[in-house]
């Protein structure tokens, strides 16, 4: 069984690509493209990251309303970006809660936050929380927990398969997870601009009415996941029940924001005929 849409990244203006589909049960619809390339993978980093952090939650390492990040922010400010901190600077721009300011920052205060929790530096347990039992040998978190990992559309399909049927952590973390945290505030869409409101969970972009947005105009709104400055997205619809991942060695730009919905749109559409 294969989907002929994803052969669509031919067309892409990058030099290499690859991409897959895969069900909530693991069962792979399709896939285009060198699967075990290892891309770097800039912003997919995030939601890896997230669910890393979620595992020492349930671990109980830490909580996600204890104290991290900036004065009278938390884990959970961290995640969802609503820290204050700045893009890429560690310097507080708002108070916690205030706005949705994305934030790479934020993501590497978490990760010291869980290193000093657990005392294993954050690549090193997000490996053991997460990589290693998915089975995700070709991805590394080496480097910055917002941006510097790697991996390949193989590695990617797990990961995928398990953000829409979790086995490493309760399903209630995961849909708390994806969940609106601190609804209605207003930010920037790194690539796409100003959305008002919006939305995201804990380390995972949700879609919503978002317009303009990466994902597809047939994508539903309760569509989860992220991209990357890298050429890179990973998007999970829970309406279409599956998952999706494309991987590119060109920087994101106005090629990704014309390519990628028409692709999901296309990839949706042929799965949703398959049923």
């Amino acid at each position: 069984m294969s989907l002929n849409s994803l052969a669509s990244i031919e067309n892409w203006p990058v030099p290499t690509a690859a991409a897959g589909v895969v069900r909530a049960d693991g069962t792979v619809l399709g896939t285009h493209g060198p699967l075990t390339h290892r891309f770097p993978l800039a912003s997919v980093t995030k939601p890896l990251a997230a669910y890393a952090a979620l595992v020492a939650y349930e671990e109980g390492a830490v909580e996600l309303d204890e104290p991290a990040g900036p004065p009278g922010a938390t884990v959970r400010h961290l995640l969802a970006h609503t820290s204050g901190l700045a893009f890429d600077e560690h310097r507080v721009m708002a108070p916690p809660g205030e706005r949705r300011l994305y934030s790479n920052a934020g993501f590497e205060q978490l990760g010291d936050h869980i290193t000093e929790a657990t005392g294993i530096p954050f690549a090193e347990y997000a490996r053991q929380a997460v990589l290693e039992p998915l089975g995700m040998t070709s991805t590394s978190l080496a480097g910055s927990p917002a941006k510097d990992g790697v991996s390949t559309v193989a590695d990617l399909l797990l990961f995928a398969a398990e953000a829409q049927a979790p086995r490493l952590l309760d399903p209630r973390t995961v849909a708390e997870a994806m969940t609106v945290q601190f609804p209605g505030t207003k930010g920037v869409l790194p690539g796409y601009g100003h959305q008002n409101p919006n939305d995201w969970g804990l380390g995972f972009e949700i879609r919503d009415g978002k317009s303009p947005h990466w994902t597809g105009g047939s994508s539903s709104p309760r569509t989860f996941g992220h991209f990357g400055q890298a050429g890179t997205f990973l998007w999970v619809d829970p309406d279409a029940g599956l998952a999706c991942t494309a991987l590119a060695d060109r920087a994101f730009g106005p090629w990704a924001v014309e390519a990628w919905p028409a692709f999901t749109d296309a990839v949706l559409g042929e799965a949703r005929g398959m049923r």
